[in-house]
């Protein structure tokens, strides 16, 4: 792991040493203690005594978030998304509600519409389900939409400089590396979603090849949470320290993902006891360039054989 340099290996090296009881071990300390590129949209978080698990947390993400948290092969990811049936796809883009203790006089600002207090962690996945950009912090008060014109992620996927350039025409239609998202996000020439309404059959085809490389990110999070149980029940702790310790817990899941350590299927049994997601509202916003990019698209899958 010489990528991460002389500090981070050793950090790296310890995690690896412990292995996957210290990670179960985590799950449990976690769940009971009572941009990112990284970005924390919340107040810096409470500092405490070397040695404490608080520390550890922030030492990670000083270490390891700017480093194992990024784009890594560009032309492997594409190629992966391209396998799952969407081509020059870079990555799947979502947002999942992170269960919390609310501070008594802020619960109305924490309050999600299934009537639980959470915290939104948007996402961008690669093929192979690991976080390239994580985004934490935001209540559950902004729409999906709203969180992702608030990253720093759009301006550098607007500006076209968050991917390598890469030519790729779709027919005569020129399109720049995408992402693709659900019905939370508007469409635009880098950001592709589902079309609605009554579905013909080429659209039903652009949506399945659309949604099974999405559910790389939905699938992502339910290993997440499996991993980290804190994060399917509730966060027991300081909202100044929720938006640390979530990113730490995507951290990890990096490194374990870029291991090769298996995922145990027995880890999902608790998500019988994870609180139910609020369903997002659909945006009815759609740029002229991304309609043609999408077109383009459907037309393709429907001459594929």
């Amino acid at each position: 792991m010489t990528r991460l340099g002389a500090e981070a290996e050793q950090l790296t090296s310890a995690f690896e040493q412990l292995g996957t009881t210290a990670i179960q071990q985590a799950h449990q300390d976690c769940a009971h203690p009572g941009d990112l590129e990284g970005e924390f949209q919340l107040r810096p978080p409470v500092r405490h005594s070397p040695g404490t698990p608080h520390e550890v947390v922030c030492a990670i993400n000083d270490i390891l978030l700017q480093r194992d948290i990024c784009l890594r092969d560009m032309e492997a990811t594409v190629a992966g998304f391209t396998a799952l049936g969407f081509p020059n796809c870079g990555g799947a883009l979502d947002a999942t509600h992170i269960p919390v203790h609310a501070p008594e006089h802020r619960v109305a600002h924490f309050i999600n519409r299934k009537g639980y207090f959470s915290i939104v962690l948007q996402a961008l996945m690669d093929h192979r389900g690991r976080f390239l950009d994580i985004y934490v912090g935001w209540s559950v008060r902004a729409y999906d939409a709203c969180i992702l014109r608030n990253s720093s992620l759009i301006g550098k996927l607007e500006a076209g400089t968050y991917f390598p350039q890469r030519e790729f025409t779709v027919g005569d239609v020129p399109m720049s590396t995408c992402v693709v998202g659900d019905l939370a996000y508007p469409l635009l020439p880098w950001l592709m979603r589902p079309y609605t309404g009554w579905l013909d059959h080429n659209r039903a085809q652009f949506n399945d090849r659309l949604n099974r490389a999405h559910n790389q990110v939905e699938c992502t999070f339910r290993h997440l949470k499996a991993r980290f149980y804190c994060l399917l029940t509730r966060l027991e702790m300081s909202e100044r320290n929720v938006p640390e310790v979530m990113a730490t817990c995507c951290v990890l899941h990096n490194l374990v993902e870029w291991s090769g350590e298996a995922f145990l299927p027995a880890w999902m049994a608790g998500e019988g006891q994870a609180f139910e997601q609020p369903r997002t509202a659909a945006i009815h916003q759609a740029h002229h360039d991304g309609v043609h990019i999408r077109e383009a698209l459907m037309e393709m899958f429907s001459q594929a054989p």
